[in-house]
């Protein structure tokens, strides 16, 4: 037997229970994973409370098919299936599936194909699971432009999780970033790379009569009509969320044929390329993973609505 957070239906953190469940046996072809730790973030919550109601369709249409929540995990393997050969046990090794990994548990099973590595040198457990799931989504959206070295580009909400790791990305590939947060975090986006930081307690971005090649919009919260007069010519709009009435899905399809200015969807795909970028750019000391808070198994419903305020510096780490 082992603990695991358990919902069984649809809502508010309050519907999550820790609870003893059966402890998973790894197929010829998994392994089984002690979790070391994971985190809440912004999959998860909208895993929770299926919204939008899309994702119905991935998690179950009425109620949850998969009652173990999570979606990334750190810790060390314990057994394997006859047909692994790329890890042994003892193996310390981080992954990530935006489908879900039930990482809220003490073991999980995954496939040894799947998103799944060893850890990179150097590191411990808490510093790598603070650094998945963002550098995934944050990856997965600059990819689908044509970044060139200097060009000007902005991040807006660049103290989350996916802001941090855009940040950081941007600067890797040699780009200009302006980045958008409360003033308190100054020093902290310009340690992570950002050349330039504005206050939105203060001031709204939108209004600047600055000029961007890109706008990376890591929090969803603006739009494209506003961030329009910000793009330069064949500049592109990226937000992390499907915006008012999912306009951001159909957009892309509209601006591709009108217009110079365009949006682009971030269709989060390889997974496996991301595991392995985060992997080589903290090995490289490329990285620094930004922590919020940490919490234990049983406090992940007060973590729950610590993100769901959308306030989180960085991630917020669970300890399992």
């Amino acid at each position: 037997m082992m603990k695991a957070i358990i919902y069984q239906k649809y809502g508010s953190p309050d519907v999550l229970e820790l609870k003893e469940v059966e402890k998973p046996i790894p197929n010829e072809n998994e392994v089984l994973i002690k979790v070391a730790a994971t985190t809440v973030n912004r999959t998860d919550c909208a895993m929770l409370r299926a919204k939008p109601f899309i994702m119905r369709f991935m998690t179950g249409l009425f109620k949850p098919k998969n009652p173990i929540l999570g979606t990334e995990f750190v810790g060390t393997i314990e057994a394997i299936g006859p047909k692994v050969t790329a890890y042994k046990m003892g193996d310390r090794v981080f992954g990530f599936n935006d489908q879900g990994v039930s990482s809220y548990a003490q073991y999980l099973t995954i496939k040894a194909g799947d998103s799944i590595a060893l850890l990179p040198k150097g590191y411990t457990l808490e510093q790598v699971i603070g650094s998945i799931e963002g550098t995934h989504y944050a990856y997965n959206m600059i990819n689908k432009v044509n970044l060139k070295k200097g060009q000007k580009v902005l991040v807006n909400g660049a103290t989350g999780a996916i802001g941090s790791a855009a940040v950081q990305l941007l600067t890797y590939y040699g780009a200009n970033v302006t980045a958008v947060c409360d003033g308190a975090n100054a020093m902290l986006v310009k340690s992570l790379g950002a050349t330039k930081v504005i206050d939105y307690t203060k001031e709204d971005f939108t209004e600047r009569n600055e000029k961007y090649s890109f706008i990376f919009d890591t929090i969803g919260k603006s739009t494209f009509a506003k961030c329009k007069p910000l793009l330069e010519s064949n500049g592109a709009y990226i937000s992390s969320e499907l915006g008012p009435n999912g306009q951001n899905l159909y957009l892309p399809l509209i601006t591709s044929i009108m217009g110079s200015k365009k949006v682009k969807f971030p269709y989060p795909s390889d997974i496996k390329r991301s595991i392995l970028l985060v992997k080589e750019l903290m090995e490289e000391k490329r990285f620094k993973p930004v922590i919020d808070r940490k919490h234990s198994l049983n406090e992940i419903p007060l973590a729950f609505k610590y993100v769901e305020k959308g306030q989180k510096t960085g991630n917020v780490i669970i300890e399992v």
